[in-house]
């Protein structure tokens, strides 16, 4: 198993439906010759030709719409679109168009649609191009949201989301492609809809996804120095839910705190919560506890920025409340 960047497995996955399946081809702003914004395709042009690596024109409803009409008609596209934030110029295609097409023909269409985007703060990028917003189309019928943490988990999904009928958001997170993981050499998938115990505990869940997984294991770390066992759940899907997990997990160790990178109000979190509190209410020996971001957009300034972002520090400090 070697060591693939979280970037390179992403490309791996990528590589291998361009290879297996004539009908997959990739669309996105600077995706060709530049390899895209985070490097993520790059070389895949010189593999495959501009015929199947697109460069598209800095408009994401066209982006997204093309991607949209390739799909119904029998293609399995790739949209690129380079921040979940300017995912927002296209938001009437996604969740009108890609997330209903299917239901409102009675599946006589389908959309066989990926979207692959970028969400999360700590890069200096300011409050438009630092918001996680995966939560919101979290929110849709008729959409699957998945968030890898890890290389492996990256490759194994986005593999997934080739072999299915419906639109997938794949949110991945700036911070994490240069993070380095085993990765087999063979092709694999990971089912959607099923969360992962990264690190086995009993005394306390901490509930996570994307970048804050790898915040909750280094809070379990310093939990673990004064003799606090943290059990560390990565959801990676966040629709479909694996709520069976979560509650697993809070039978077993009693308290949960589950943590986002974005803002509480209205947050995924809360769903979170509201699903330990109504299947697992009678193991809590405390109330649920959330760590979310700080409720301001986010600030370009970095001493500010790090303050509004969930650290393990503050992890630390809500396990200790409950315990």
């Amino acid at each position: 198993m070697p060591d693939l960047s979280y970037r390179a497995a992403i490309r791996h996955s990528l590589r291998d439906a361009l290879l297996e399946d004539e009908r997959v081809f990739l669309i996105g702003e600077d995706i060709g010759m530049y390899g895209g914004a985070y490097g993520v395709t790059k070389g895949l042009v010189h593999e495959f030709g501009e015929d199947r690596v697109k460069d598209s024109p800095i408009a994401e409803s066209v982006i997204v719409g093309a991607g949209i009409g390739s799909a119904m008609a029998g293609l399995r596209p790739v949209v690129e679109l380079m921040t979940i934030n300017f995912s927002l110029l296209a938001s009437d295609q996604i969740v009108n168009v890609a997330a209903k097409l299917r239901y409102m023909s009675g599946g006589q269409i389908t959309v066989p649609l990926i979207i692959r985007t970028v969400t999360g703060g700590g890069s200096q990028l300011a409050a438009t191009h630092s918001q996680n917003l995966e939560n919101w189309y979290a929110n849709v019928p008729g959409l699957k949201v998945i968030a890898p943490s890890t290389p492996y988990d990256a490759r194994g999904l986005l593999k997934t989301a080739f072999q299915g009928d419906d639109p997938v958001i794949f949110v991945e997170h700036s911070l994490l492609y240069g993070y380095k993981g085993h990765v087999p050499e063979e092709s694999y998938s990971i089912p959607f809809g099923l969360a992962e115990v990264k690190r086995p505990g009993t005394d306390v869940t901490l509930i996570s996804y994307l970048r804050m997984v790898h915040v909750a294991l280094e809070a379990a770390d310093l939990l673990s120095q004064e003799g606090i066992k943290a059990e560390v759940v990565d959801l990676r899907s966040l629709r479909p839910l694996d709520t069976k997990t979560v509650t697993e997990s809070v039978k077993k160790t009693n308290r949960a705190i589950v943590i986002e990178e974005g803002w509480k109000t209205g947050g995924l979190g809360a769903e979170v919560a509201a699903s330990i509190m109504s299947e697992s209410f009678d193991d809590l020996d405390a109330p649920v506890v959330r760590v979310a971001g700080e409720e301001v957009p986010m600030p370009y300034n970095k001493t500010l920025e790090q303050s509004a972002i969930p650290d393990a520090r503050r992890i630390v400090e809500a396990a200790k409340s409950i315990l």
